[in-house]
């Protein structure tokens, strides 16, 4: 089967895959070839894309999936490669963001609280993905 995976900034992944994990809202799915015409929503976790080279693993934060006549195109408005993620900066978000929320609400705007929520929680994405890519190459 085909894969795409795209975002607003680019095409991340284009490519034959033998299986794809996809967190979505009831649970976490595997599509194999041949699978079932499928349209469903996506939550922020980690994508597996086993192809003959080995598996990707890509970090989301949402969006679409659909499935289509052997064509998977996943949607989503961020995507990154574990190969893409810099630990450190990961890190040095998820600093950043926890200082934020320590704030009292009173300091901080409500804008600014959500913002950093969700950086905060693409941050710890981020860093599980490249843990679980450095783990499985170790193996």
């Amino acid at each position: 089967m085909d894969v795409q995976i795209i975002t607003p900034d680019a095409t991340i992944l284009n490519e034959p895959a033998d299986e794809i994990r996809v967190p979505t809202v009831t649970g976490e799915i595997t599509i194999l070839p041949h699978h079932e015409n499928l349209l469903t929503e996506l939550v922020h976790g980690e994508l597996a894309v086993k192809t003959k080279k080995g598996v990707n693993y890509i970090a989301v934060t949402g969006g679409f999936c659909e499935v289509q006549n052997d064509q998977v195109a996943i949607l989503s408005d961020y995507a990154v490669p574990s190969e893409n993620i810099s630990v450190e900066k990961a890190l040095e978000a998820r600093r950043q963001a926890e200082e934020v929320l320590k704030r009292s609400r009173e300091s901080v705007s409500e804008r600014d609280f959500a913002l950093a929520e969700a950086n905060l929680r693409r941050a710890i994405l981020e860093i599980d993905v490249a843990g679980r890519r450095r783990r499985h190459r170790n193996t």
